[in-house]
């Protein structure tokens, strides 16, 4: 049966998140269409991936007998993080915008899992596994809006995942959910009310069609 890899990264826990909520609902249809399958599961706010260190990333270019004892035990944190990407049949990862971008702790793990020569270059490890980013945001950086400009979420992960992991990259994207809290967005809670039923239907569905894909 499939294995999915599940990374959340939001702060905020449960339905207090909306990244969390829609990944949650992709997870729950994905485990009923595989019962008997494999949830390999990270939750990067409560058990962070260590940033990047100097060791960790020489230790890549090093031979192994070469490696210090700092390099090797670095290292090997890293392999593990990677072994847990190629050994997937699917990824699912929560990406709530913070400050215009991903939250650190999303990029600590993909500093780790980027390595040249075996997940990126030429021939990537996971090259074609499909990843649903779910990429929820207070408010609307689509195309036409005044905030256009500002969307790094997006474009950042379409480099990272899908032009040097490899990646089959696939988004969903929950947007304005800022407009239930903030006032000033009261006339946006409407839209905001359609994207997030669009981002739970999104998930049934997307999580249904790559579970008959893997299966075919």
């Amino acid at each position: 049966m499939a294995t999915l890899l599940h990374i959340d990264s939001s702060v905020f826990p449960g339905e207090a998140s909306s990244s969390r909520s829609v990944t949650a609902a992709f997870r729950r249809t994905w485990e009923e269409q595989h019962p008997e399958g494999t949830v390999i599961y990270r939750d990067l706010a409560a058990d962070p991936v260590p940033h990047i260190t100097a060791d960790a990333w020489s230790a890549g270019y090093a031979a192994p007998t070469e490696r210090t004892p700092e390099q090797s035990t670095a290292f090997a944190a890293r392999v593990k993080l990677i072994e847990e990407l190629e050994q997937a049949d699917a990824v699912l990862i929560g990406a709530p915008m913070y400050n215009f971008s991903i939250p650190s702790t999303l990029k600590a793990w993909l500093d780790s899992v980027l390595l040249l020569g075996r997940t990126a270059g030429e021939a990537p490890s996971a090259q074609g596994t499909p990843v649903v980013v779910v990429a929820s945001r207070g408010g609307s950086y689509a195309s036409g809006t005044p905030r256009e400009g500002y969307e790094f979420v997006q474009n950042y992960l379409e480099a990272v995942l899908e032009g040097t992991l490899g990646l089959d990259l696939d988004f969903i994207v929950p947007e304005l959910t800022m407009a239930p809290r903030n006032p000033a967005m009261s006339e946006l809670v409407p839209l905001y009310e359609a994207s997030r039923r669009r981002a739970f239907e999104d998930a049934t569905t997307k999580a249904k069609e790559l579970a008959q894909r893997l299966t075919a």
